[in-house]
């Protein structure tokens, strides 16, 4: 089959695929994000009432960033069986793991209930979400990714990407209207557990539209390539985990640094931010919600036009631009909260996540171009998951910190900067990928410990699946 005819193929189905990763993904974000605002809202006070306001907000962050430390453990256990038996059933995996522990937060006592016992049962149920969106991330963009053609593949796998502003805006906007309907006092004795709880509903229609969809075809080549190689050799092949480490650490590298000003400037402008509104600019919780709300909803339209951009122009310059303006724009984001308005909050936040789209929109594309089909579950995941464990994770956290150390945040503009910095270099670094047919993307030999022959045949037995010349 050429290039064209299965480019054809996987635009027919592509519209429903598109959806059923947008949905997942939305789904799978208002879990974890709903837990980012929980914490910066009402954590502090339900289970760790006895510390000072902020230091509670503080300790509260710490379990919200716990959930990251698990996600690189998700790519690596979801990477390696999305190599080996598919996108599709990980995908199915990942939404039901974050959908069960996001509904049994919603059931957890607090702490004048059981005592020490309550935080320690949030931090548990906090590192399932984060193993479960570890393995989530690189499935969906991955299964949009391999159905469509290379031409539009910036703009397609953009869409699953849509999935983290549409789940932020899917949490702050349950959240905003609970505080509209309720006093403060209800909302913490009883208010916050229901958008928790509505996850449960919200799973049953994900798994509906996720089942629906056909695993992706590049994915069925790969897989026979390898089923002929193995044949051929009369032994299994190495895990991809291994290969990506091995071959492919260059790679993963730029992905991991590439996520850097990406991530921490995103939990900065749309988690720490409800803090830093509250207790310092003094807004209240809801006017907060609200920026974020309204920030969110611009961000969803932004992220498949900069994906398209990326198409025309390369996946570098677009991620450069957005990589530069989030680390001049952290030096501006905080005074315009500091004014008090509630028209510069939003802008601040809407600017911030406006160059965050430039970098999210290509990341999709630009990290599934970045590695070989039997190996690109496992390196995607392991760039982008292994990275928010220094970046994202502890980005409130050192947020929160450096405000309370320093009351300014000043020091909090120079991290996002330094991060930007990061990124920067880490772009440039990489190879431009715009283009690229996912089923050609250069690979070492499909073992690494076979050499001459054995890595002819793998090439040639990859021919004959996809219907394309062997790569000399």
């Amino acid at each position: 089959m050429n290039a064209s005819a299965r480019g054809t193929t996987a635009s027919s189905s592509l519209p429903r695929v598109v959806a059923a990763s947008l949905i997942g993904t939305t789904i799978e974000w208002y879990d974890y994000f709903l837990y980012g605002t929980a914490a910066a809202l009402v954590f502090g006070k339900l289970f760790f009432p006895h510390s000072d306001p902020l230091t509670g907000t503080l300790l509260s962050f710490l379990t919200y960033a716990i959930g990251f430390a698990a996600r690189p453990l998700g790519a690596l256990v979801f990477g390696h069986f999305g190599d080996r038996v598919g996108r599709k059933r990980l995908l199915v995996v990942s939404l039901l793991l974050m959908g069960g522990s996001t509904t049994a937060i919603g059931l957890l006592p607090t702490y004048d209930s059981i005592g020490a016992a309550a935080p320690v049962l949030l931090t548990a149920l906090r590192l399932v979400q984060g193993f479960a969106l570890g393995g989530e991330w690189g499935g969906a963009v991955l299964l949009v990714s391999e159905h469509g053609d290379q031409r539009r593949r910036g703009f397609w796998a953009s869409w699953p990407q849509g999935g983290a502003p549409a789940g932020n805006l899917l949490a702050a906007g349950v959240l905003s209207l609970l505080t509209t309907v309720q006093s403060d006092a209800q909302f913490l004795a009883w208010g916050w557990r229901v958008p928790f709880l509505l996850s449960a509903v919200l799973v049953v229609v994900g798994m509906w539209i996720r089942l629906a969809v056909d695993e992706s075809p590049l994915f069925k080549q790969a897989l026979a390539a390898k089923q002929q190689r193995e044949k051929e050799r009369k032994g299994a092949e190495r895990p991809p985990l291994v290969e990506v480490l091995r071959n492919h650490w260059r790679e993963v590298l730029v992905a991991m640094g590439a996520r850097m000003a990406e991530n921490i400037s995103y939990y900065v402008m749309t988690t720490f931010v409800l803090t830093y509104a509250v207790t310092q600019a003094h807004f209240s919780k809801q006017t907060a919600l609200n920026a974020v709300l309204i920030a969110s909803a611009i961000q969803f339209t932004l992220i498949p036009l900069f994906g398209a951009l990326s198409d025309r122009v390369g996946r570098k310059p677009v991620y450069l631009v957005g990589a530069v303006g989030v680390g001049v724009w952290a030096f501006v984001f905080f005074g315009m909260i500091d004014t008090g308005s509630f028209g510069s909050l939003v802008a601040a936040v809407t600017v911030g996540l406006v160059f965050h789209s430039a970098m999210y929109a290509p990341q999709a594309a630009f990290f599934s171009e970045l590695f070989a089909t039997r190996m690109r579950y496992s390196g995607a995941s392991i760039g982008a998951q292994f990275s928010s464990v220094a970046a994202g994770a502890p980005a409130p956290l050192i947020a929160t910190a450096l405000l309370k150390d320093y009351g300014s945040a000043t020091p909090i503009a120079v991290y996002v900067a330094i991060a930007a910095a990061i990124t920067v270099l880490a772009v440039l670094c990489g190879r431009e990928t715009r283009g690229l047919d996912l089923a050609e993307v250069a690979e070492d030999a499909p073992d690494a410990g076979a050499a001459g022959a054995d890595g002819q045949q793998g090439q040639e037995a990859d021919a004959a699946a996809t219907g394309k010349p062997a790569v000399a």
